[in-house]
């Protein structure tokens, strides 16, 4: 379900394998439940969450002040989070800033609104790389349900294999191409800085795909497009 990536007195960071569910699933399994069991840690406590078709970087607290700590580093958005997508069709911007109100929508799925009372925030850059395959790094500012997800099909590039949004596709593709690339932070005093590739999906393992990659390889370093 996971690979381990870093431990320490107060936290775990995993990579999570896609197709996984964060909570229980029909089957009885549960991605906490398992790091639970596999670590040996009762008290584990999640302060962000994954989707189950997305991969990739994701923190547990191991006591109720560490999960107290790291919460209100992600509410006050002192925790940078990085992801990967890919689409193979072309967004009507190439960078910048998508921003808007999320709505639910009908079987499970949000919707992207002009309105901006609470907004789902994310920058991004794209870059094409062959085949119609585009390559995105996101950077979500806020933490919402579908955000990232939401967030390219409402420019016309909805994540591949995304059972929910790309459901008028024909083609059946081996996963859904979305995953926690990079985390960073200070946590007392230290700072954090954790970069993960995703190891599976044939479109993810494509040469093109790592030689685009390196446009991003340190994403913090970027000029985000969209930010002040």
């Amino acid at each position: 379900m996971y690979t381990l990536i870093d431990e320490n007195k107060d936290f775990f960071v995993i990579d999570k394998n896609q197709g996984v569910d964060f909570h229980t699933s029909v089957d009885g399994e549960s991605l906490i439940n398992h790091v639970r069991e596999m670590e040996k840690e009762k008290n584990l406590f999640p302060v962000h969450r994954l989707d189950r078709m997305t991969s990739g970087l994701i923190l547990f607290a191991k006591n109720k002040q560490a999960a107290r700590g790291l919460s209100l580093l992600f509410q006050n958005r002192q925790i940078e989070k990085y992801y990967l997508a890919l689409s193979d069709k072309k967004p009507k911007k190439s960078q910048g800033l998508i921003s808007g109100d999320l709505e639910r929508g009908r079987r499970g799925t949000w919707k992207l609104l002009r309105t901006k009372v609470n907004p789902a925030q994310t920058h991004f850059f794209s870059k094409a790389y062959g085949d119609g395959l585009r390559l995105f790094l996101l950077r979500p500012l806020t933490g919402k349900t579908h955000q990232l997800r939401v967030a390219l099909k409402s420019i016309g590039a909805p994540v591949l294999g995304d059972p929910l949004y790309c459901r008028g596709e024909r083609k059946k593709y081996d996963r859904g191409y979305l995953h926690s690339y990079a985390l960073r932070f200070d946590y007392m005093g230290t700072l954090y800085c954790y970069v993960s590739l995703p190891d599976n999906g044939i479109f993810f393992k494509d040469e093109r795909f790592g030689a685009t990659l390196e446009n991003f390889k340190e994403p913090w370093l970027l000029k985000w497009p969209g930010t002040a």
